[in-house]
């Protein structure tokens, strides 16, 4: 006799319910799918949290640094060691008011020459890279790693690195062959933006106008050379060619300010008769780190250990779709004496509105991770609904 269609429609639902009452963690399976899902889901935006500062190991108390001797006109300013070699000519420096150690050519020197080439390479390396014109003034850039098409940058004007509220934001610029800056530009810190943590990787040399305000570390392949009145928040070092001073305030005070140090002292008194007692007194006094000048056309020198390695010539890069100002990532191509693209995660320190922070996976967007969790425990909860119905039924 055939089997009425109710009948067949029945037994499925019993079977699963008898399935159900066997094992009760299997209609718990989509919620947990679901929970499971959502977690990959925000780890694995980790990919883009942003990598730590270019390290520059010994070479971050030093302001001025070269290979091949440096040479000064007029009366200069430094804030930071200074040192050349292999090279160990200094002129001009009866005019040189320094607040630091003059090193010449002796071991720190050696060894912060070494830690330079690391720095370097690992300024090159960065990724990924967002291409935006060579002409940087007029222009407002977000934390990221940058390059031109040509290899070059030039500065007329002023650019702005806008840090996003995020003091940590990175900024590097890669370019293969030259810097060139215009007289009276400058480079103009907002929103937390630190000289501490601007880096310009330069493949040859780079020239600064007159009247120049620069801000951050500028690591050359070869050459520096800083016209009459330029002005540096940050560090000039050259890894093979001359640094030449003129009449110039070259200041990275803010970026090797000494840690966080505590002493403490007591004194104790102590009576013996019938009973003993003890009584202490402790005083803690703590010395914290200047602050970091980030306001106007000048920075403060950015703080990073680094290392030696003669730079080589990375291959091109493809990050994320091409930027123009405003947008972090991009596609870069490689440069010459390792002006590679580069890259500290997502973006680099910044932080946009409606992203995750304080965590190791700092760029994840919040609002499509969180909708996609809510929609997979909705339908774990749904289904944990139809399981319960049928074991009622």
């Amino acid at each position: 006799m055939p089997v009425p269609r109710a009948t067949r429609q029945a037994r499925p639902a019993a079977r699963t319910a008898r399935v159900s009452r066997r094992h009760p963690g299997y209609l718990a399976l989509p919620l947990g799918a679901a929970l499971t899902t959502a977690a990959l889901l925000v780890v694995g935006s980790g990919a883009d949290a942003a990598q730590g500062p270019v390290g520059l190991g010994t070479a971050a108390s030093f302001a001025v640094l070269a290979g091949a001797g440096i040479s000064n006109t007029g009366p200069t300013v430094i804030d930071g060691d200074t040192g050349s070699f292999p090279t160990p000519t200094e002129t001009g420096f009866n005019t040189v008011v320094q607040t630091g150690t003059n090193h010449g050519g002796d071991a720190v020197t050696q060894q912060a020459k070494t830690d330079l080439g690391t720095a370097y390479t690992d300024a090159a390396g960065r990724l990924p890279v967002s291409t935006v014109p060579v002409e940087l003034g007029g222009t407002t850039l977000i934390p990221g790693v940058y390059q031109s098409a040509a290899g070059t940058f030039g500065l007329t004007g002023t650019v702005t690195l806008n840090a996003q509220g995020n003091p940590a934001a990175e900024f590097v610029f890669q370019a293969a062959s030259t810097l060139i800056t215009a007289s009276n530009s400058s480079v103009r810190l907002v929103n937390g933006a630190s000289p501490c943590n601007v880096v310009w990787q330069v493949g040859s040399s780079a020239t600064f106008g007159t009247g120049t305000q620069f801000a951050g570390d500028v690591l050359a392949y070869t050459s520096i050379t800083a016209d009459t009145g330029a002005s540096f928040q940050g560090r000039l070092l050259a890894e093979n060619g001359a640094v030449t001073l003129d009449t110039n305030t070259v200041d990275n005070a803010s970026c090797t300010s000494p840690p966080v140090t505590t002493s403490t002292t007591s004194t104790s008194t102590s009576t013996t008769s019938t009973s003993t007692s003890t009584t202490s007194t402790s005083t803690t006094s703590t010395t914290l780190p200047a602050a970091v000048k980030t306001t106007g056309g000048s920075g403060t020198a950015p703080t990073v250990p680094t290392g030696s390695a003669r730079p080589t010539t990375p291959a091109s890069s493809a990050g994320p779709a091409g930027a123009t100002p405003l947008v972090g990532g991009g596609t870069g191509t490689a440069g010459s004496k390792g002006a590679a693209s580069s890259s500290a995660g997502f973006n680099s320190g910044g932080t946009p509105a409606g992203q995750l922070t304080g965590l190791p996976f700092t760029g994840a967007p919040v609002r499509p991770l969180a909708e996609t969790a809510l929609a997979l425990l909705a339908a774990g909860a749904v289904a944990m609904r139809a399981g319960r119905r049928r074991r009622v039924s």
